[in-house]
């Protein structure tokens, strides 16, 4: 086996824990790469920070039966997270504490969440600052708090977009391939899921024709971009892959 296999099965060992400020993000912003990488042998596990109490449609027992039936469809397992409440979300320090000990559990090398943006949901932007302030703070081996669990130190950090709103405009993103047929579809029945949801808006649709926008950008029929918190450090070029220029 060679150096670069043996270091993607190593990787492959270490879970990918996304969080999500509501019952439906990860599935809208990044299920695709959640599909890719569960249906490639890794593991995956989510932190949802709300039940959706503030959402126009469906009660929180009903998004958390939601969200329980499509990280099933994604692979995943997940858990619920109460901090301040949909749509009250707080920036505090017992908050990240509380994300980095889930990260300090279940040990991930990439962590994925919302990006810090201030221009959508506020709860998602808080989000983004919240798990970057926990994932340094897991691997700070003094704080009282974490000390019943090791500490952890994360290999990534990814950002995604729940909307193009999102979107950081000065963050170069990078592109994960989701075109599999077999990806696609775990995407579209997660989504598809959180039937509530539809009522509000077709969002199935817009993350389709997102995905399908990035995807044509780099050559393939769909894309997520994820933008990483620091410049990513390679060994060799090898490992790199093709830029998604194509026009």
């Amino acid at each position: 086996m060679s150096s670069d296999s043996a270091q993607y099965g190593s990787e492959l060992a270490a879970p990918i824990l996304a969080f999500g400020a509501h019952p439906d993000d990860i599935e809208f912003g990044c299920g695709g790469v959640i599909a890719a990488e569960t249906q490639a042998g890794r593991k995956a596990h989510f932190a949802i920070c709300s039940l959706g109490e503030a959402a126009s449609n469906g009660t929180p027992e009903l998004r958390a039966a939601e969200s329980r039936a499509a990280s099933e469809l994604l692979g995943a397992t997940c858990e619920f997270v109460q901090l301040d409440g949909d749509g009250k979300l707080e920036i505090r320090a017992s908050h990240a504490i509380e994300l980095a000990q889930i990260i300090r559990k279940i040990r991930p090398s990439a962590v994925l969440a919302t990006t810090w943006y201030d221009n959508q949901h506020p709860d998602h932007a808080r989000l983004g600052q919240l798990a970057r302030d926990a994932a340094r703070l897991a691997r700070y081996g003094g704080l009282e708090e974490l000390k019943g669990l090791e500490p952890h130190a994360i290999e990534q950090l990814f950002f995604y977009a729940v909307t193009p709103e999102g979107e950081p405009p000065n963050v170069a993103p990078i592109l994960i391939d989701i075109s599999a047929t077999d990806v696609i579809n775990a995407w579209q029945a997660a989504m598809s899921a959180h039937v509530t949801q539809a009522a509000t808006r077709d969002y199935i649709d817009l993350q389709l024709n997102r995905a399908r926008l990035w995807g044509a950008r780099a050559g393939v029929a769909y894309a997520t971009a994820l933008f990483p918190n620091e410049p990513l450090l390679f060994q060799s070029l090898r490992q790199v892959g093709k830029g998604a220029r194509q026009f």
